[in-house]
C-alpha cells in the first residue's frame, strides 16, 4: 500500500525557519512529481512547491527565494525548507505525488498534512 509519510512543521517566529519532509513507501516504480500544497483556514489548497522526476522544481510566487524544494536521500522522499518565513505561510501542508506508478497502478496521492504555524 502506498503510503505518504510527512514529518516536520511546527511554530516558528516570523523570520524563521523550518524544514518539513515527505516518505513515499511501498511497492513503487516510478512517480511523475512530489510536491507541497498548503490550506490555509478558509481558503483553497494551493500548491507551493513541487520537483519533478527529471529534477526541475516549480514554486508558487509568494514562496520564489524563500522555500527550497529538492530530494531528501531518494527519488521517493523530498524536503522543503522554509527560510524568511511569515505569518501568511500560516497552514498546513499536504505532501503530494503524482502519477505513482505502483503495484496499486497509476494514482496521486496524499499525505496527511502537517501544521506551520508562524506567530510572534
Amino acid at each position: 500500500q502506498v503510503q505518504l509519510v510527512e514529518s516536520g512543521g511546527g511554530l516558528v517566529e516570523p523570520g524563521g525557519s523550518l524544514r518539513i519532509t515527505c516518505k513515499a513507501s511501498g511497492n513503487i516504480f516510478s512517480i511523475g512529481s512530489m510536491g507541497w500544497y498548503r490550506q490555509a483556514p478558509g481558503k483553497q489548497r494551493d500548491l507551493v512547491a513541487r520537483i519533478i522526476n527529471d529534477g526541475a522544481t516549480d514554486y508558487a510566487d509568494s514562496v520564489k527565494g524563500r522555500f527550497t524544494i529538492s530530494r531528501d536521500g531518494s527519488r521517493n522522499a523530498v524536503k522543503l525548507e522554509m527560510n524568511s518565513l511569515k505569518p501568511e505561510d500560516t497552514a498546513v501542508y499536504y505532501c503530494h505525488a503524482a502519477r505513482i506508478f505502483s503495484s496499486e497502478g497509476l494514482n496521486d496521492y496524499w499525505g496527511q498534512g502537517t501544521q506551520v504555524t508562524v506567530s510572534s
